[in-house]
């Protein structure tokens, strides 16, 4: 699909930036007429057939949720979990696959952002150094990205050049251990990124229930290599993903083999953590299969959202300020099956799911205040949807 330009890179870039700071500048703005707020690209990932478009570009209404789809892209095997580069002109998705270019490997793929229609270009591939890579994310001064490959166990380290393109990974680690649910046979790296100091790439294990902390580079090999144990879990439980509060000194940890939330206190100079306290994340009384799957913090830090697969819910945590304990407040439908990934918008106004195994994206009204979801009405169709990316649209604006 073919996209008519309508404003240039520099416009985009510099008005993302004016963004970052949309927040403070409407403190400032009481009693002046509200400004309507501009649309959002939104990129899905998803485990579409790889001879098909299989990653998508949506439009989202930053008021009402309707999500549009603008354009289809070929995005390889299973391109299932994204991240934007800071400047917005690169995308980066892994390739979920147990073989590439005949060894036992996934891959990684970069593309090149469109300043003006949001449109994706291939710019290469490289080995994501194990099998089924499932998470990628970028090293805040732009140097590299990391990658989880869930069945080979390992995390790896690819530097990225200026012109956004990947270089062969400089550090590989495998990791090690395993745990007593069926699912724990061996390692399985779920997710890694950057803690927010820039100090440490965490790096969460499901197989051996383990998060682990890699000492952040200068240098071309980008982490330090042995990890140290940073977080050890309760057996069995299988770590998935992680967010931090904020505030940088609270984390909360999905376990999707037990189906609890786990939150943490932070030790930034160590790169280690702490357990507070883990919490239920299904209701009482639920007894049917589950595995839990991803966890994002609210922008203003209030509240903790989780997805459920199999009971195919969100599930609604409050953060006491004080302690960063979380308190139950309210478990709701995805209204379809095996919601995987979601996102909250910058603003905390809209919470976008996908849903899996249904083929559907849902959107919510988020109530800042209490931090009840109550659905937009609005939905979108992609095949498998895994992962939600937002990126600002001032097109028109």
């Amino acid at each position: 699909m073919s996209f008519s330009p309508t404003w240039s890179r520099r416009a985009f870039l510099h008005r993302s930036a004016l963004l970052a700071a949309g927040t403070l500048l409407a403190g400032c703005a009481a009693g002046r007429a509200r400004r309507p707020a501009a649309d959002w690209l939104l990129y899905v990932g998803t485990y579409g057939p790889a001879e098909q478009d299989n990653l998508f570009l949506y439009r989202l209404h930053p008021e009402t949720g309707e999500m549009t789809r603008l354009a289809g892209f070929g995005g390889g095997f299973k391109p299932g979990f994204l991240t934007l580069s800071a400047d917005a002109r690169h995308l980066y998705a892994v390739n979920a696959s147990l073989d590439f270019q005949g060894r036992s490997t996934g891959a990684v793929r970069a593309f090149a952002v469109d300043g003006a229609s949001g449109g994706l270009r291939l710019l290469n591939e490289q080995p994501s150094e194990g099998a089924g890579p499932c998470y990628v994310s970028l090293l805040p001064d732009g140097r590299g990205a990391l990658l989880a490959n869930y069945f080979g166990g390992t995390i790896s380290a690819l530097p990225i050049r200026a012109d956004g393109t990947l270089a062969p990974a400089a550090a590989v680690d495998q990791h090690q251990g395993a745990g007593p649910h069926k699912n724990q046979d061996k390692a399985h790296a779920h997710c890694i990124f950057p803690d927010p100091a820039g100090r440490f790439a965490l790096a969460v294990d499901l197989g051996n229930d383990q998060v682990l902390s890699y000492r952040l580079t200068a240098d071309d090999k980008l982490l330090q290599l042995p990890p140290q144990v940073a977080y050890q879990g309760q057996p069995g439980a299988g770590p998935r993903h992680l967010a931090f509060h904020p505030n940088g000194r609270w984390a909360y940890l999905i376990n999707e083999l037990n189906s609890t939330v786990t939150a943490l206190s932070y030790e930034a100079a160590a790169g280690t953590f702490r357990e507070l306290h883990t919490v239920p994340a299904l209701p009482a009384g639920f007894s049917g299969p589950n595995s839990s799957a991803d966890i994002h913090v609210a922008p203003d830090g209030r509240f903790v959202y989780a997805s459920n697969r199999g009971h195919d819910s969100l599930v609604v945590l409050a953060v006491d300020a004080a302690s960063g304990r979380l308190a139950l407040v309210e478990h709701v439908s995805t209204q379809g099956k095996t919601p995987r990934n979601f996102a909250l918008t910058p603003d905390g106004r809209l919470l976008l799911v996908a849903n899996q195994n249904s083929g559907s994206i849902f959107s919510y009204h988020v109530d800042r205040a209490s931090g009840r979801l109550r659905p937009t009405g609005f939905a979108a169709t992609a095949p498998a949807p895994v992962c939600l990316r937002l990126l600002p649209d001032f097109r028109g604006r």
